[in-house]
């Protein structure tokens, strides 16, 4: 019996292991998923750095007297120890990103003053406050502040932490050995000439690497090519599974006389947790764990079929099992009235448009079977729709997955 597609996600949650953390250096830690904290190492910023090239002063001296003349006494650069204003109607001349000037409580930037020789005024209309262009030591976050946390996918903004506090070296989650295995004597190389009628060019295996490399979620991933040949799948299979953390097949999973998958699988000693998601597409889903615990997942043989069931199982198990934070649910509603009349749960590709307030829609892009893989191309995702319905009129608000 068919389960939900909530009930599927739920069982394989329950049967997935955590991978392993890993030593990772800062170079090479985009795109890893994080397994550690990081903690500010001293507060941020580090001291009171100056935000403008122009006069570190005393406001004070020109708040008094707007006409005042102040003297320059010193230039100081980025990273150079601090000048000091020793006594009133002094200056220094500052650079962005500086610490202040001893004595100094301001940043007249160079805009707004007039200068002669070693002398400076303030120009016309300008106007001089306490703290001006400063920004405070520990404004942004305090010494021990946590900044990032474990689960977080590591991209340009939290390497940029890492590297302002020092870490050198991360903690990062493994990434999963992956064999993507498709099915099938139907399908032939990608560069195969002259096909016969019933032969098809093989395009899932393509599909779900591209895919996994885009995650950044796998490691290692191998292709492989099965034929519908019990023996040849049984002995390819008992290999693979030994070998490889994931295991991810395509066709071969349904109820045709020559699908062998699930059959041969169990006589592997895979457990089965789940076959069929009351869903379309995709509803011949099989998912089962190894002995050594590690998921196979059977996605069904029809390519909107796969790149649906991969987005919507195998890359959120891929995310638990690295610790990764789930992203946060994408809410749309649908531009244009929608009629679903079977008990499934529908699966619909969608193109994302913006409303002028600036509101998300999903405009449905039917697919005329779930072979169709050029109907794919121009969605951004596809918004699931509940089984307990057939009628979802326009401005209905649905769950969104997205293609990226």
């Amino acid at each position: 019996m068919p389960i939900s597609p909530a009930e599927a996600t739920k069982t394989i949650a329950q049967h997935l292991s955590a991978l392993p953390a890993e030593d990772c250096t800062l170079e090479h830690a985009h795109g890893r998923v994080l397994r550690q904290v990081l903690v500010a190492d001293r507060p941020m910023p580090a001291f009171d750095r100056v935000t403008m090239d122009g006069y570190a002063v005393r406001s004070a001296d020109l708040i008094a007297n707007p006409k005042a003349i102040l003297t320059v006494t010193s230039y100081q650069a980025a990273g150079m120890i601090a000048q000091e204003i020793t006594t009133p109607g002094q200056a220094v001349e500052i650079a962005t990103g500086a610490t202040v000037a001893q004595g100094a409580d301001a940043v007249v930037p160079y805009e707004d003053v007039t200068r002669d020789g070693d002398r400076i005024t303030l120009a016309s209309g300008a106007i001089v406050e306490a703290g001006q262009n400063i920004h405070r030591e520990g404004s942004d976050f305090a010494a021990g502040a946590e900044l990032v946390p474990s689960g977080t996918l590591l991209t340009g903004k939290e390497i940029a932490v890492a590297a302002t506090i020092g870490a050198a070296r991360l903690q990062v989650a493994a990434r999963p050995s992956i064999a993507v295995v498709a099915t099938g004597d139907e399908l032939m190389e990608v560069d195969a000439l002259n096909l016969a009628p019933q032969q098809i060019r093989k395009s899932n295996d393509h599909t779900i690497r591209a895919a996994l490399d885009q995650s950044h979620l796998a490691g290692r991933i191998e292709r492989f090519h099965l034929r519908d040949n019990r023996p040849e799948i049984e002995s390819a299979l008992r290999d693979i599974l030994a070998k490889f953390d994931v295991t991810v097949l395509t066709g071969g999973v349904s109820k045709g006389k020559r699908d062998h998958v699930p059959t041969v699988l169990a006589e592997l000693g895979v457990i089965e947790r789940l076959r069929g998601v009351a869903q379309r597409p995709g509803k011949p889903l099989w998912f089962g764990t190894t002995p050594r615990r590690t998921p196979v997942f059977a996605l069904p043989g029809n390519p909107v079929s796969t790149y649906t069931c991969l987005h919507r199982y195998v890359l959120s198990a891929l995310r638990q099992m690295a610790g990764a934070l789930q992203p946060k649910a994408e809410t749309v509603v649908l531009t244009t009235n929608v009629t679903f009349a079977k008990p499934l749960s529908l699966m619909m590709p969608v193109q994302v448009t913006t409303s002028a307030e600036g509101r998300l829609g999903a405009e449905p892009a039917p697919f005329n079977t779930s072979g169709d893989l050029g109907g794919l191309l121009g969605t951004d995702g596809f918004v699931e729709l509940p089984a307990d319905q057939s009628e979802f009129p326009a401005g209905t608000r649905a769950r969104l997955w997205r293609w990226t």
